[in-house]
């Protein structure tokens, strides 16, 4: 990586094995604070699914110090903005505000880490949030309801069976004493990372995080996820008919290694090759020439701990049939597994996976959420300041050698969806 994007982060590690990162930049008087905990959908139990999140949002119902609401109320008095979020693999909290409130941040935080006040009334309102939540973003929403069952069928052993929101039933039935029980496992100041990055003085951020956070007691390790998904042995097929859909859609996900496998940067590249912009094979061949997509992308889910999925879809004009669309989208895969791949192509795609990279770290929040996710995952920030290169260093031959790897029928989930009514025009297998 070129010496000016190296990331000089320090690190330290407290007593109570609280981990610490801090990467000053006094280009701005400016600095964001961030809590990441080792806690997400992976880490939950069938039947409890959903917990992580829940939690999340009772993190802000207040302590035995500060009251229900008080903590937003506080950041935004002092001129901050605050939020959180819970993914498969953590779940992490921020402020960003002028780096001379970082005090605050550390007071607040601190506190609700070991702290937190779980009120019944509070619980039982917010349990009601979260399923709303729920029926708004996953059962009204076609195209996410389909990418949920494809995680659903593509995983059969693996916690990312389940969605970070939970199942219904499952939320609906979290008790209060599971929450507690899920908060005191998970979080600790031996289960979390620190990140501060903006207009600070490393010693003093060190110094800040032992005064407030020095004196936690140390948690037992939680358990570690010991659930590996089994290889797949043939191609799985899910269908949802929905009556909001609009439009057909057809999803193509394939298990691909997670970060830290060294196989990652080739992956990167091919998902932008296939399917990332307008000038990728999906978007050129299915919206261009073709006319049988309104749009296509793809996704590799480079950052998880554990494999994940590397995922092609596309959305049907109307009047074209799901399978139509599949079959051409098949045949931009094995056209890649037959190493038909131009070196301008390579190049390009190369260009946007570092450019991306670049861009992605253009504030010290996004800086922060880079060093936070690695040092969550357990790759740690180091990771960073070799990232381009080895994307630099990708060619026609390892992009080719993934793809027939990784893009394997026998490796692969379809999901289609198609409006309710429509089960008998090109839902099921071509």
């Amino acid at each position: 990586m070129a010496g000016s994007m190296r990331m000089d982060v320090k690190c330290r590690v407290l007593d109570n094995g609280l981990r610490v990162c801090v990467l000053e930049d006094h280009s701005t008087p400016t600095a964001t604070f961030q809590v990441w905990y080792r806690v997400g959908s992976r880490n939950e139990a069938s039947g409890k699914t959903g917990i992580s999140h829940l939690l999340e949002h009772m993190m802000f119902k207040g302590t035995k110090k500060y009251g229900p609401g008080e903590f937003s109320k506080i950041v935004a008095k002092n001129g901050g903005v605050e939020n959180a979020f819970t993914s498969r693999d953590y779940t992490a909290y921020f402020e960003n505000w002028a780096s001379d409130r970082l005090s605050v941040s550390m007071e607040l935080e601190s506190d609700r880490m070991r702290n937190l006040r779980l009120d019944p009334q509070e619980f039982q309102r917010e349990k009601q949030v979260v399923m709303e939540e729920r029926r708004l973003r996953t059962e009204d929403d076609p195209v996410s309801l389909l990418v949920e069952e494809v995680y659903a069928t593509a995983y059969k052993v693996h916690p990312y069976h389940w969605p970070v929101i939970g199942w219904m039933s499952d939320v609906e039935s979290i008790t209060l004493e599971d929450l507690r029980k899920h908060y005191e496992t998970y979080y600790t100041p031996n289960n979390a990372t620190l990140v501060v990055v903006g207009d600070v003085r490393e010693k003093e951020i060190f110094s800040m995080a032992e005064r407030h956070f020095g004196a936690l007691p140390k948690g037992r390790e939680p358990a570690e996820v010991k659930s590996e998904e089994p290889p797949q042995c043939g191609e799985k097929r899910v269908v949802v008919e929905s009556p909001e859909a609009r439009l057909p859609f057809v999803m193509l996900a394939y298990h691909t290694p997670s970060i830290g496998s060294g196989k990652e940067y080739a992956l990167e590249v091919l998902t932008h090759i296939i399917g990332e912009g307008k000038s990728s094979r999906l978007y050129r061949r299915l919206v261009y020439e073709e006319k049988v997509a309104v749009f296509t992308s793809a996704r590799y889910q480079r950052m998880s701990k554990d494999p994940g999925l590397l995922y092609l879809y596309a959305g049907a004009v109307p009047g074209r049939l799901p399978k139509d669309v599949e079959v051409m989208m098949r045949e931009e895969v094995s056209s890649i597994k037959a190493g038909e791949l131009t070196e301008e192509e390579l190049r390009k795609a190369k260009n946007q996976v570092k450019a991306g990279f670049v861009y992605g770290l253009d504030s010290n929040f996004y800086r922060a959420m880079v060093i936070g996710r690695l040092e969550t995952l357990g790759v740690g920030y180091e990771y960073l300041n070799t990232y381009l290169d080895r994307v630099a260093s990708v060619v026609k031959a390892d992009v080719v050698e993934v793809a027939r790897e990784y893009l394997l029928d026998k490796n692969l989930t379809v999901g289609v969806l198609i409006p309710e009514g429509e089960g008998g025009k090109g839902g099921g297998p071509s």
